[in-house]
């Protein structure tokens, strides 16, 4: 409520998947995940009332099955009408709306309509104690997921069936895998985002995963090599796991985004390798998005306490990367496993930990 009076709004209509989720404590109105409106949205009117909008098509499963125990009004019509305008739905919404209000939305759907996304961010940045429960035992259950598959993989296997083994040990949980990507030895060197393909992997092999839950995503890479670990490899990873204990030691309450690029930049050139981090970005604040946002030379954007950050520092041919939490005692990872080999490295006076490479 603060946010609409803030933005001199009447209410704000939320399309979107992942402020579905998070306004409704995990439920969903995803049906096509390709696209970022859901299939029913939401209306929060400045006095405090709540609406869901939906099709018939979409309504029943919606109170039945996501709202069940939520307290909002149904606003139901024929899908034809929604496909007869495209102002239907944004028509809908201010007519639930005192007469001299205006209406706000997550995503654009009108000139007329502000799209507040940015401010709605940052309500999400903050998480609430049970969101952090939940959060923790995604990160925890992800990071098993994984960390079994990893263990279980041979040398010879393509680069898509680990990939759909992945989302198979993740959906086990309940959990799905809505960034997977699989490189196989040459392709980790040449390629930060690396889409699975045919290759099969002979020597060394990383996954990465974005894992979503109740709308939460927490992100991991784990790294494997057939036999012992190459000095240059592990060389290359130990200065990735210095450069995350750095950027870990500073994510403090009300540190800036583009002073924790700064550090991310500084600390790779004591690593002696000055650049890697125009090679790609190093992570950034998460929650319901994948990345809320990520640290750059101009970004503005402030830390703030109980809020989640994933951290990827990448040195060519290596990476480093858990989710984690902002509290008042530090940074706490949520998708580290205990049987996974970690790194140690100080930063600030204290101890921090990155997952290091598995020899199998």
């Amino acid at each position: 409520m603060r946010m609409l009076a803030a933005e001199n709004l009447g209410g704000v209509l939320l399309s979107s998947q992942h402020n579905f989720s998070w306004l409704t404590a995990g439920s969903r109105n995803g049906i096509d995940t390709s696209r970022e409106p859901g299939a029913g949205a939401l209306l929060v009117r400045r006095d405090g009332k709540r609406f869901v909008l939906a099709s018939r098509i979409e309504m029943p499963r919606l109170l039945t099955e996501e709202l069940a125990a939520e307290d909002f009004e149904p606003i139901e019509f024929g899908w034809e009408e929604e496909k007869a305008s495209p102002s239907f739905l944004v028509d809908r919404a201010r007519a639930l709306l005192y007469e001299a209000d205006s209406l706000g939305s997550d995503l654009y759907m009108s000139a007329s309509v502000p799209a507040v996304e940015g401010v709605l961010a940052r309500c999400r940045y903050e998480l609430t104690p049970p969101e952090i429960d939940r959060f923790k035992q995604l990160g925890r259950e992800a990071g098993l997921a994984i960390s079994s598959l990893m263990r279980s993989l041979t040398p010879g296997e393509t680069e898509r069936k680990i990939a759909r083994r992945a989302s198979d040990a993740l959906a086990a949980y309940g959990i799905h895998a809505v960034v997977n990507l699989v490189a196989a030895d040459e392709r980790i060197d040449s390629y930060r985002h690396p889409i699975p393909t045919g290759k099969k992997w002979e020597r060394v092999l990383m996954v990465v995963v974005c894992a979503r839950r109740g709308g939460l995503i927490a992100s991991l890479t784990r790294i494997i090599s057939a036999g012992s670990v190459s000095d240059e490899l592990k060389r290359r990873t130990e200065a990735a796991s210095n450069v995350n204990a750095q950027l870990l030691s500073e994510t403090r309450p009300g540190a800036i985004g583009a002073e924790l690029y700064t550090v991310a930049a500084r600390a790779y050139q004591r690593e002696g390798f000055e650049g890697e981090e125009h090679l790609h970005h190093q992570g950034g604040a998460t929650g319901y998005r994948t990345r809320d946002w990520v640290a750059h030379p101009f970004c503005e954007e402030r830390v703030h306490l109980h809020q989640a950050f994933a951290w990827n520092p990448s040195v060519t041919g290596t990476k480093v990367e858990e989710t984690t939490i902002v509290s008042s005692d530090g940074i706490e990872a949520i998708t580290s496993t205990p049987d996974w080999p970690q790194i140690s490295a100080q930063a600030g006076g204290r101890e921090y930990l990155s997952p290091n490479v598995l020899p199998l």
